[in-house]
């Protein structure tokens, strides 16, 4: 590292400590984030993604409890005999018997002194890393939800590169509380075909039924939205509406959204969903939850490896709201005529 890019990387040391309440002699040990910095870190990594600006992003107390239920359930309207009995109220919320459990979730990087070297001449370095850690830690959120599928202690990148055993993502949740709302195959085992002799005729007829499998107060829903795999958006659904934005803006177009309707759905696509999967909901019943002060960091510089090592870890867990609201089909083979 030159000695004018340390400069620039001991200032940013000195800032992270000030933020914190920390000495920057300290940054090298593990200290607990403040919550005032985890806070902006959240909505940093919000921005970053305008799919994660469209579901809940939430902060809870504790690793566990109850879910907060920030979906509908179903109907209240009703009528009582009073003359026989009390009226009863009912539950405004999707809260169910299951609440959520978060995992400890660790983001560890480096940045090279190679990088430091190019970076420390911009006079916005510090916003510079601080935008591209919160920016990847945004796109593994999203990663994690639509792929997690286990809760391994030691994780494995090389097995598993959609981080499908880091925590348990929304999919996983569905396929484990309400298994009666996947469909994973038809008439061949494995798979669900869509073609001339398959399970559907064509992918409108495969959204209409999963859409049965809400419950039946969801069913019609105004905010119900198909999200497709990349292989099941073929040109039906395009062209496609993009919101013309600015370039400082481009970073956070990662939701596609299809002029065209599919099983009279709105037809979505998000990054790193299974490409041969839909899934029917509305963004607001998927939440990822975040312990508040639970979030720990330390940064240690590794003149062995020419480098700076930035670890950190946050309590995280991703939630559907209402399980009713969610329903599924995986494993998709689109056979033509």
């Amino acid at each position: 590292m030159r000695n004018e890019s340390r400069q620039s990387y001991n200032e940013f040391l000195g800032r992270v400590a000030q933020l914190n309440g920390v000495s920057t002699a300290d940054t090298d040990k593990a200290f607990a984030v403040a919550p005032s910095v985890q806070q902006k870190l959240e909505n940093a990594m919000q921005e970053s993604s305008e799919f994660l600006q469209r579901i809940n992003i939430v902060p809870v107390d504790e690793m566990q409890g109850e879910k907060l239920g920030l979906s509908l359930s179903g109907p209240i309207a009703s009528r009582t005999n009073t003359a026989d009995k009390d009226r009863q109220t009912r539950d405004l919320t999707g809260i169910s018997a299951r609440g959520y459990h978060c995992q400890q979730t660790n983001y560890d990087s480096h940045l090279k002194y190679s990088l430091i070297d190019a970076w420390a001449k911009f006079p916005d370095f510090q916003v510079r890393v601080a935008r591209m850690l919160a920016h990847r830690q945004a796109l593994d959120r999203m990663c994690i939800g639509f792929n997690g599928v286990s809760i391994s202690p030691d994780t494995n990148l090389a097995a598993n590169p959609l981080l499908q055993d880091v925590n348990k993502g929304w999919l996983q949740k569905l396929r484990e509380e309400a298994p009666e709302n996947v469909m994973h195959e038809g008439k061949v085992a494995g798979k669900i075909v869509i073609g001339p002799d398959g399970d559907f005729k064509n992918l409108d007829a495969a959204v209409f039924d999963a859409k049965q499998l809400l419950s039946p107060w969801h069913r019609n829903n105004p905010q119900l939205v198909c999200i497709l795999g990349d292989k099941l958006l073929h040109d039906k659904y395009f062209p496609l509406v993009n919101t013309t934005q600015a370039p400082s803006e481009t970073l956070a177009a990662d939701i596609v959204i299809s002029q065209k309707r599919v099983g009279g759905l709105q037809a979505v696509q998000v990054p790193f969903f299974p490409e041969n999967g839909l899934l029917i909901t509305t963004l607001d019943n998927l939440s990822v939850y975040w312990q508040r002060g639970g979030r720990r960091r330390y940064i240690v510089e590794n003149p062995k490896r020419n480098r700076v090592e930035d670890y950190q870890s946050s309590n995280d867990d991703y939630v559907v709201e209402d399980i009713g609201l969610a329903s599924m089909v995986e494993h998709i083979e689109i056979v033509e005529a």
